[in-house]
């Protein structure tokens, strides 16, 4: 059975967090209750929020060592991270009842997708064996973390998704141990002297949407 494409979406300006949570929790209630035409179906949903320290379900608040921004607690997995202007987040409401129950084959997925489209903008990221996110070699040949990625699931719908350093403020990460990793650095596109935008992430984004649901649709398949 062919599944509907999600919708996608490109919210420009910043969205704040908790508006932006709010919207997901709901698109996520509609499609677990089956009740999409009245909340919306699946979603892929790029969008970028003003400056905030988020903490995952894992979070040390002893890796909280400035907090000069908000900080929200949120359902997904994983430590503390920031998200500000010029880090491009990617939320994902998907249905793996219909997709496929494999969250490790859908986090495994989600990663190759990102690191499929910063290839098209000439990165070189890869997965790192022990290190959930994306991962490159910083200009002094440093492993490095260029995105990060931070999951939900319920009742086998998804929440949260990416993000990926395009342009923001570097610094803005030194008020946490981003992802409880005090050893690597993290960098950006534009540290990286990347070619390559906003609206152009967005497209190499797009354009390798398709593929990284036909592997959903691979794991559906090997699960029948």
């Amino acid at each position: 059975m062919t599944l509907p494409d999600p919708e996608w979406r490109v919210t420009p300006g910043l969205t704040p967090y908790d508006a932006a949570l709010a919207t997901m929790e709901a698109r996520a209630a509609a499609v677990s209750s089956g009740g999409e035409q009245a909340g919306g179906g699946e979603l892929a949903w790029l969008l970028e929020h003003p400056p905030v320290y988020t903490a995952g379900t894992s979070a040390d608040p002893r890796e909280l060592i400035d907090p000069r921004f908000p900080v929200i607690a949120t359902g997904r997995g994983g430590k503390y991270t920031y998200h500000g202007p010029g880090q491009r987040i990617g939320y994902l409401v998907l249905d793996l009842n219909r997709r496929g129950r494999d969250v490790r084959c859908y986090v495994h997925a989600l990663e190759g997708w990102v690191i499929a489209a910063l290839g098209d903008l000439g990165v070189e990221a890869f997965r790192a064996e022990g290190r959930v996110g994306i991962w490159t070699f910083d200009r002094a040949g440093r492993e490095a973390k260029v995105g990060a990625i931070g999951v939900r699931v319920k009742r086998w719908v998804t929440m949260h998704g990416f993000s990926v350093n395009v342009s923001p403020d570097l610094s803005h990460f030194g008020g946490i141990v981003p992802c409880g990793l005090p050893t690597f650095p993290v960098t950006s596109l534009e540290t990286l002297g990347a070619s390559g935008s906003m609206e152009t992430f967005d497209a190499a984004l797009a354009f390798r949407f398709p593929r990284f649901l036909q592997t959903l649709s691979g794991a559906r398949e090997n699960e029948s």
